[in-house]
């Protein structure tokens, strides 16, 4: 069951139900790379203004479960983007900013990149869609990206439960 938090920004509130500790995992694959399961946790929180902090990290999994390697890191801050829309800034250590924007409706958000800054060193990345759900009480979550000469292809896929 989720309840609003009091101290919740209004403009902030149709992401309220995001706010939270999440743990699951999830799938990932790429025409480029070797599919594999991965592990995920995810903190967003606030602090009264009209944002919420990200902070993701996941690893990869054997095929017991058990963590391998560290794998992605996000760190950036949902918006409220105007009447039933909010954006997603993304920032990751392998090189990239992101700047997504899209649809929020209860429970269920769909985003697609408005924007990516890519360092000189990091991949070929250009554009990227995701959609976040809560289903069950679960937060499912799903991206397709294109990059490295590859169009628009389903690349993770996890369902996260909440923890705190």
């Amino acid at each position: 069951m989720f309840t609003l938090d009091p101290t919740i920004h209004p403009d902030i509130a149709p992401l309220a139900w995001l706010v939270g500790r999440w743990e699951g995992a999830g799938v990932l694959g790429y025409p480029t790379i070797e599919s594999a399961n991965f592990g995920q946790e995810l903190i967003v929180s606030h602090d009264e203004r009209a944002h919420l902090r990200w902070e993701s990290r996941t690893w990869i999994l054997d095929e017991l479960g058990e963590k391998v390697r560290p794998a992605g890191t996000e760190l950036g801050f949902w918006r409220p983007g105007g009447e039933g829309h909010a954006e997603l800034l993304l920032t990751h250590p392998t090189g990239y900013v992101e700047m997504y924007y899209g649809t929020v409706e209860p429970g269920r958000i769909e985003l697609h990149t408005d924007g990516v800054i890519r360092s000189p060193q990091a991949k070929e990345y250009t554009a990227a869609t995701r959609m976040y759900g809560l289903v069950n009480s679960n937060l499912m979550w799903v991206m397709d990206m294109a990059a490295v000469g590859q169009p628009m292809t389903s690349h993770l896929s996890a369902e996260l439960k909440r923890v705190e």
